[in-house]
């Protein structure tokens, strides 16, 4: 007993022809083409996110501990050598119940915003607050109202080195310690 071929193939004909081929490697492409947009669509997006992120939490930094010190002050100084500049270096003073003067400085420099805490006229002690901080009078500033005793901090962080740079940008107001 004999199985019928199903009358696909004929006997002489073997292996593919041209445009099978072709039409295999144009679909094959198409799939391989959009894996491929698709892996670097997640990468760009996972790099933007970081990027994001860091910039974030450069901003969170800052005015964490520019607030934290500002509540604390008695004293606010900004002695901005340039009056149309963005006020830094900043000042705060303040003395403890046990008469203890504490003195912080923020500077904005090299994209860094750095804090040099001394008490009693002490060493001080420097530290980086926060990176990738925009050292322009419109991005990054504080400002000081005596009359209505408010201080106003903008702080702007860029990461770069992504596809385009990545910004954050946040202003704080806040109230200093009465004497």
């Amino acid at each position: 007993m004999r199985i019928r071929r199903l009358g696909l193939f004929h006997r002489c004909q073997r292996g593919v022809t041209l445009v099978e081929l072709v039409i295999a490697l144009a679909i094959t492409g198409a799939i391989t083409s959009g894996i491929t947009m698709t892996i670097f669509q997640t990468l760009d997006y996972n790099a933007r996110s970081n990027a994001r992120m860091v910039a974030v939490k450069q901003v969170e930094n800052a005015i964490h501990h520019v607030n934290r010190d500002v509540q604390m002050a008695q004293v606010v100084e900004i002695t901005d050598p340039d009056p149309d500049g963005d006020h830094f270096p900043l000042t705060l003073t303040w003395v403890e119940w046990d008469n203890t003067v504490n003195e912080v400085i923020y500077d904005v420099a090299g994209g860094e915003l750095t804090r040099s805490y001394s008490e009693d006229h002490g060493v001080p002690q420097d530290s980086v607050v926060a990176r990738y901080v925009v050292k322009d009078a419109a991005d990054t500033y504080c400002d000081f109202d005596e009359v209505e005793w408010i201080f106003t901090l903008g702080i702007t962080a860029t990461v770069s080195g992504y596809p385009e740079d990545i910004s954050e940008m946040r202003e704080i107001r806040t109230t200093p310690r009465t004497s």
